[in-house]
């Protein structure tokens, strides 16, 4: 699943160590998530959602064809 944490979060000038702070989680998960090598939890793209005033589906795209495998 692709997400625009990265984009989002150089629009805003923070840091990966700052997000990962604000959303409870280490700066290797933001790491992680950014390069697409962990898929965020439901809890966890909530609180990211949260924490940049958006919905959880303008943070992260959700592909239809990776769903039907």
């Amino acid at each position: 699943m692709e997400n625009r944490i990265a984009a989002l979060r150089k629009e805003r000038r923070i840091s990966q160590a700052e997000l990962a702070d604000a959303v409870s989680v280490t700066r290797q998960t933001i790491i992680s998530l950014e390069s697409g090598r962990y898929n965020a939890s439901l809890l966890l793209a909530h609180r990211i959602a949260a924490y940049f005033g958006l919905t959880i589906e303008d943070v992260f795209l959700f592909d239809e064809e990776e769903s039907k495998c």
